[in-house]
């Protein structure tokens, strides 16, 4: 360095030249010296610095990043001195904000401008306000998945979707117009994307889904989870590079306060994280929860071409899950009355199917013993709000039953419907679904189940006829890309479709939301769901354990058998700590239980920021649930970094 000043015992007088480079100038451009003194402030050096590059831009995104200590120099009003800066180092001038490339959880991948010089929780929150997903504190970024084997597919380049030029906003509330962010409502094209991150992604194909990564073992589960980002540290500090690729995943599997009308970006993602986890064989499933988990999304795969259905858009529609329908302008009720048979089973009896006139008005339906008669009074009225609706199908046996199970003051009255041909029973079929709902044939999804209907017979029909033609083209579903591939080898397609479609009659009547719902809700109750493992060490033991971290509990799993030693829960936990010297954990359970382990997988302070996050989650009050208490998170997650 080069003292300008001289013969002054004043150490902050003395002056000296600082080396910086400037990111904006070019990858080639030379350092710019400043001449500066150890008492100057950081905002005085980035003064002098933009006056000698003489380029008249907004330089309020700029700020220094310290290579040497891996830092950001972010506050301002600090002096040279007190950040210890000496002319040895070297500091690059650079925004804050930069594209980075977020693969979210349904495959897609964006291209958006991320804070890198903050915490990834405070990124992910700006990622998230971005996206309109609620609670970001419940996700986080990790690193991709490097695949073992990679094989060039020729012409499978991935489509990216850009959001660079989406101005970033500091409220926490997105204004909204139609439903999704007004920076989405700008144009079509944006319109599009928005529909598509609400929008179901149509199931992967058996060779793609043959292609990706699945892990193995609990050690490969174990080395995915090892991957997450530190969310104390900023992205920088991390490795995470301008253009660099990370993902974007549910982290802490506590999900709080779930609304359709508000979180379609959300619910759909996690929809999404939750199909993968099944289709790659991250969780254990049984083979009866595979076929309910296929018929789930059944209504993707029947549209010939895939059609985005954004969530945001029909959350309080009765969408069927499969069957789309454009709303009608007309909304006067059609008429449906028609000749029909029913049967009530009775016990000790035979009785036969009799045929009657049904006439459908409102939720009920009466009937009466001819056309000419009915406009006295019915035989009976049978009202439907309230009443269960099951369908009795077999197509190639042109049986096409409705079964009713109608409250009565001595319990459930079982009646059956006997329709005479396929577009008989949708109209009817659909009506009394609507009707159960409390809900006129003048609703305008009246057309969309129908459609529903006749979708769903379509396929059953194609797989019938799949089964007595080896060679039959089946264009109805796909059953290999509703499954894992563990069954592609266990059974072919023409025996996955039939169990696939035998399933869905159970849950053919929820509306689109509601079958997402279901969805999440049957893979919330798997055994295996939410948990987190890592291989660890534990004191005064000589071998490798997984520690298994779930939302209310940690599991100590033996690795050589698979079987859970012990478990601890997190309200028996007085106290946790790491002993950041020799990088072990150390809790404390009520009882004088006391255990201490080291990661053998994974930084100790991943296991630590899992503890502290659902630790945090579990704090969250319907009170307070518009603001995030993101110094507690820090205080419960950051170990002493954080303080």
């Amino acid at each position: 360095s080069v003292i300008l000043s001289t013969g002054a015992n004043n150490y902050s007088a003395k002056m000296w030249d600082l080396s910086v480079t400037v990111e904006d100038l070019g990858p080639d451009a030379l350092p710019i010296t400043v001449s500066v003194t150890s008492d100057l402030h950081v905002g005085g050096v980035i003064l002098k610095l933009v006056e000698k590059t003489q380029i008249k831009r907004d330089w309020s995104d700029h700020a220094f990043w310290w290579e040497q200590k891996q830092c950001w120099l972010l506050r301002t009003a600090w002096t040279l001195e007190k950040y210890e800066i000496h002319a040895d180092a070297k500091l690059l001038f650079m925004q804050q904000h930069k594209p980075l490339y977020v693969c979210l959880p349904s495959g897609v991948t964006l291209r958006l401008r991320a804070c890198f010089s903050s915490s990834v929780f405070k990124a992910v929150m700006g990622i998230c306000r971005m996206l309109n997903i609620r609670h970001p504190e419940e996700l986080s970024l990790l690193r991709p998945i490097e695949h073992k084997k990679k094989k060039k597919d020729k012409g499978s380049a991935e489509e990216v979707y850009d959001l660079t030029e989406v101005p970033l906003s500091s409220d926490s509330k997105p204004c909204l117009y139609n439903g999704m962010p007004a920076h989405f409502a700008d144009s079509p094209q944006m319109e599009s994307v928005y529909k598509m991150l609400s929008g179901i992604q149509p199931p992967p194909s058996p060779e793609t889904l043959a292609k990706l990564y699945r892990p193995a073992s609990v050690v490969d589960k174990a080395h995915i989870h090892s991957r997450w980002l530190d969310s104390s540290r900023c992205l920088l500090q991390q490795g995470i590079q301008e253009n660099d690729k990370v993902c974007l995943r549910f982290k802490y599997f506590a999900f709080y306060e779930i609304d359709p009308k508000y979180d379609a970006v959300r619910l759909t993602q996690l929809y999404e994280q939750a199909r993968w986890a099944i289709l790659l064989e991250d969780i254990d499933c049984t083979e009866e929860e595979m076929m309910l988990f296929g018929a789930l999304q059944v209504g993707n795969e029947v549209c010939g071409h895939h059609v985005v259905i954004p969530l945001w858009q029909h959350h309080s529609c009765l969408y069927s899950l499969i069957g789309i329908c454009l709303p009608q302008d007309n909304l006067t009720a059609p008429d449906l009355n028609d000749y029909l048979k029913i049967f009530r089973p009775k016990k000790l009896t035979l009785n036969k199917y009799k045929q009657f006139w049904f006439k459908f008005q409102d939720t009920s339906i009466s009937y009466f013993k001819s056309k000419e008669e009915s406009i006295g009074e019915p035989i009976q009225q049978i009202n439907l709000k309230g009443c269960e609706v099951a369908p009795d199908v077999n197509v190639a046996a042109q049986k096409f039953l409705i079964r009713l199970l109608v409250p009565a003051p001595e319990g459930m009255n079982e009646i059956y419907l006997r329709c005479e041909n396929e577009q008989q029973y949708a109209q009817w079929m659909a009506a009394c679904r609507l009707g159960s709902k409390g809900k006129t044939l003048a609703d305008n999804s009246y057309q969309s189940e129908i459609q529903s209907i006749r979708s769903f017979l379509a396929m059953q029909k194609s797989s019938s006829n799949s089964q007595g033609n080896a060679h039959a083209n089946d264009e109805s579903i796909n059953a290999h890309s509703l499954v894992s591939p563990r069954y592609h080898k266990k059974y072919k397609t023409k025996q996955l479709t039939p169990r696939i479609l035998d399933a869905y009659q159970n849950v053919a009547q929820l509306s689109f939301t509601d079958a997402i719902l279901r969805y999440l809700q049957i893979w919330q109750a798997l055994p295996d769901f939410g948990i987190s493992y890592m291989v660890v060490r534990f004191k005064g033991s000589r071998k490798d354990e997984v520690l298994g971290i779930a939302p209310n509990r940690l599991i100590r799993i033996d690795l050589s058998v698979g079987d859970v030693v012990k478990t601890w829960r997190y309200n028996n936990m007085k106290q946790w700590n790491v002993n950041w010297d020799i990088r072990q954990v150390a809790i404390e359970f009520e009882g004088n239980i006391n255990i201490a382990f080291s990661c053998v997988t994974t930084d100790c302070k991943v296991v630590h920021e899992f503890i502290g996050g659902y630790i945090f989650m579990s704090t969250r009050s319907r009170e307070k649930s518009n603001t995030l208490n993101e110094e507690l998170f820090h205080k419960l997650t950051g170990g002493h970094e954080a303080l």
